[in-house]
């Protein structure tokens, strides 16, 4: 009978030289499906940067409607009324990225808010956030996205207010799992002695504390992303979405209603709706690879850390049945 083989009961084939700084600890480690996910994401936000740059006018009509790609310079093709498409995705693609970044960093400061600060300081405090928390997590997203932005007046609807409604719909679950690890670091034992040695509280939520949620964090405003450009495209395909600018969702939106797919113009409605698929690829690769921070058993478990260890083609094929069960 074959006897059971653990990671931690095997020594490493070649010993590392040096231990790792703490500040590299906390980035992932270069595998491939996050250099995948990094040069994906990197050619994306380029383009979304130097696109509407480089492109004509999105709004710009001519007489060529439904042109197919390649057609007197027309990249992708055009719509019904001769707007070139490539020039409208590279727009979309920035208007679709402001959403998304915005929408990252206003879910996690306010995650950050609610989830870290009130577990730390405790009491009443921290029972009205986690009340407050509780309320917003249990109220369905998507119908009050859609009951508040038929509220807000269509020539109102701007990027950034998408990205406001996005967000107040979007930090309560990442609050939820931060309060959790905030409670659990607020008793360890050099937290308590920073504490007893009068440090204030705002040096050791910033020192002592936050460092070890930037994985967590990280993740977070990954999928925060994720969420925004997606619930923004669901938005504008609904008819919802911000008015006289560009999305990705706002072309697929006029791509529908000009009845695109019956027309046969499939350069119309598939290269935006690519363009979502990729990035959002892109992120949770990457993402995948900062869970592996989070949870060093999915670093473990991976096939190239068994492999650095020596472990024969048998043992991998033995540790990865033992995963699964």
């Amino acid at each position: 009978m074959a006897s059971t083989v653990a990671l931690d009961d095997l020594e490493p084939a070649v010993a590392p030289s040096a231990k790792r700084s703490s500040l590299a600890a906390l980035l992932p480690t270069m595998s491939p499906k996050l250099i995948v996910g990094l040069v994906i994401g990197a050619v994306i936000v380029l383009w979304a940067i130097v696109g509407p740059l480089v492109v004509g006018d999105p709004d710009a009509i001519s007489t060529l409607a439904f042109a197919h790609p390649g057609t007197r310079g027309h990249l992708l093709g055009t719509t019904q009324t001769g707007q070139d498409v490539w020039s409208q995705i590279a727009w979309g693609t920035r208007g679709s990225l402001i959403i998304g970044f915005s929408v990252g960093v206003m879910a996690t400061v306010l995650s950050a808010l609610f989830g870290v600060l009130g577990a730390y300081i405790g009491g009443a405090v921290d029972e009205g956030f986690a009340l407050f928390t509780n309320v917003v997590l249990v109220i369905p997203g998507l119908p009050l996205v859609i009951v508040i932005g038929n509220y807000v007046p269509q020539n109102s609807r701007g990027l950034f207010l998408v990205a406001v409604v996005l967000a107040i719909t979007s930090w309560a679950g990442s609050a939820r799992v931060l309060r959790a690890v905030t409670l659990s670091l607020r008793n360890r034992d050099y937290v308590s002695a920073s504490r007893v040695s009068g440090e204030r509280t705002w040096r050791i939520l910033v020192v002592e504390i936050l460092p070890n949620l930037i994985p967590v964090m990280a993740s977070q405003f990954v999928f925060a992303i994720i969420f925004a450009i997606l619930g923004e495209a669901g938005l504008s395909f609904l008819g919802l979405g911000a008015s006289g600018t560009f999305t990705l969702g706002t072309i697929l939106f006029q791509a529908n209603q000009a009845l695109a797919l019956t027309q046969g113009a499939w350069w119309w409605f598939i290269p935006p709706g690519l363009v979502i698929a990729l990035f959002g690829c892109a992120l949770s690769l990457i993402n995948f690879s900062i869970d592996e921070i989070i949870n060093p058993k999915l670093r473990n478990s991976t096939r190239s850390q068994r492999k650095k260890w020596g472990l024969s083609p048998a043992q991998i094929k033995q540790l990865e049945a033992e995963n699964l069960k």
